[in-house]
């Protein structure tokens, strides 16, 4: 009878231990904390899209960048007694001011200038061999143009892109590349662009269209820039 007691003594002291022990320890755990496959499911979708937003959004804001500047610029064709130079130029006033690499336009060669794959009449202005600029003025009106950056809101890793033409065997055409701001300085703007030097003279813009500066294009491939600083004062602007 004793033995019996007891045993439902021990049987009653653990069911109070055991109560305890679930509403302390276990409770929590499985009231207050979500399961693992709920949190998964709740914050996965929301990334992803905001991902995918903000990609979508710097494609559209290049693409209408693209659009904006690509009537500005020029086509430039140079033979020489050596060798055919082919590159581009930028329109900077709507009366026909033109700006491109002096490399482009060597004195002795026999030039071309093409606008909407159009030849125009021109006259070359004045070049600077050392700034490598050149200023030509072309016989139209009515001409696209674009806006000039402020150098100074330049940061590293800005995202950047030129437009240039490319000349094929009978047509003219746009090309464009993009890449970031590896490094500036008064100078030049060195770039992560890499292209062929058929490409020298393209402008290069920043993603609101705003003119940055004159590509150029080395041996490697890679291009730089001369500051919209440089061609501004060139210009006369």
């Amino acid at each position: 009878m004793r033995k019996a007691i007891l045993k439902i003594l021990g049987i009653f002291i653990l069911g109070i231990f055991g109560g305890i022990f679930a509403d302390q320890i276990l409770w929590p755990y499985l009231v207050e904390r979500p399961l693992f496959y709920e949190y998964r499911l709740e914050k996965n979708p929301v990334y992803v899209t905001e991902k995918e937003e903000i990609t979508i959004q710097e494609n559209v804001a290049l693409q209408n960048a693209i659009e904006k500047v690509e009537k500005a610029v020029i086509g430039v064709k140079t033979e020489t007694k050596e060798k055919i130079l082919q590159g581009s130029g930028l329109i900077l006033t709507s009366d026909g001011l033109v700006v491109t690499l002096a490399d482009l336009v060597p004195q002795g060669g026999s030039f071309l200038f093409f606008i909407e794959g159009e030849p125009a009449s021109f006259q070359v202005l004045k070049r600077d061999l050392k700034e490598n600029l050149a200023l030509i003025k072309l016989e139209k009106d009515s001409l696209s143009t674009v806006g000039f950056a402020n150098i100074e809101r330049l940061k590293l890793g800005e995202r950047v892109f030129l437009v240039g033409t490319a000349f094929g065997v009978k047509d003219f055409r746009r090309t464009v590349n993009e890449g970031i701001v590896s490094n500036f300085n008064e100078d030049e703007i060195q770039t992560s662009i890499l292209e062929v030097g058929t490409l020298a003279g393209s402008p290069l813009f920043n993603i609101e269209g705003e003119l940055l500066g004159l590509s150029t294009v080395d041996y490697w491939g890679r291009v730089r820039a001369i500051p919209v600083t440089k061609v501004r004062t060139f210009a006369g602007f």
